[in-house]
């Protein structure tokens, strides 16, 4: 089953922003993890609708199953 990393932002108008990794490497720990949480914030690299990102919320692991129905009409 494929795997996700969301990494969850508050940003400068306090919503939440969330920047998903598809496939992320095995093993990563809650350090390396918030490491670039917080390098991504200090570089301001990404810009949304709210501003830029300023505060960590929190990251999830998540595993995917992609459901594919088709539709014949």
């Amino acid at each position: 089953m494929a795997q996700r990393l969301d990494l969850r932002f508050r940003n400068a108008a306090g919503r939440i922003a969330t920047l998903r990794v598809p496939d992320p490497k095995a093993g990563l720990t809650a350090q390396e993890v918030g490491a670039v949480m917080d390098a991504i914030i200090a570089k301001n690299v990404f810009e949304t609708g709210g501003g830029d990102l300023v505060a960590k919320v929190d990251a999830r692991l998540v595993e995917v199953s992609e459901v594919v129905q088709e539709f014949s009409f």
